[in-house]
């Protein structure tokens, strides 16, 4: 059920017109700008609190992806215990040289944070990354799904999408 009055405020906060390309090379003319909204501890932790209920109960890990499902993703953690893992793009090349900073992920469901998904590109990316590392990956939780309706943009990676908000539930509250 969408919590309308989180849409109108979300929508108010970071929709942006224009002219935008996105991570996946397609030119938008509206662009959720997610730190927009993630700035605001009210509004960040709306959306934490509304993904509890999307969390699978197996969950071991919330694994938050660089950058904007790094916060919410602690939000998350901090409200439901579980521990967080941060996902980078690349490895680092110093230091650990990690992909993912925090618990070892070997053998453990890690339900992945994301922020806003368009065609997934990032999270398809993360979750090859981390089933390589022996993870268990089946689920990512959003704030804000942009793929056309009815479409799972990551089940060629057998990923099933749970979304906060949709871009229709965002476009049917826009003033």
């Amino acid at each position: 059920m969408v919590d309308e009055t989180l849409a109108r405020d979300i929508d108010g906060a970071c929709r942006l017109t224009g002219e935008f390309v996105l991570r996946s090379g397609q030119v938008a003319d509206t662009y959720f700008d997610k730190y927009l909204f993630e700035a605001q501890p009210d509004l960040l932790d709306r959306v934490a609190t509304r993904m509890l209920d999307l969390l699978p109960e197996d969950t071991e890990l919330l694994g938050g992806l660089e950058l904007g499902g790094i916060p919410i993703a602690t939000m998350v953690s901090a409200r439901t215990g579980l521990p967080a893992l941060f996902v980078r793009k690349q490895a680092k090349e110093y230091g650990t040289c990690k992909l993912a900073e925090g618990p070892d992920v070997a053998g453990r469901r890690v339900t992945l944070i994301e922020d806003v998904i368009t065609t997934g590109g990032a999270v398809r990316d993360a979750t090859r990354a981390l089933r390589a590392a022996g993870a268990v990956v089946e689920v990512v939780v959003c704030a804000i799904d942009r793929s056309p309706v009815d479409e799972d943009p990551l089940a060629d990676v057998g990923l099933e999408v749970r979304s906060v908000l949709t871009r229709a539930d965002l476009d049917a509250v826009h003033r």
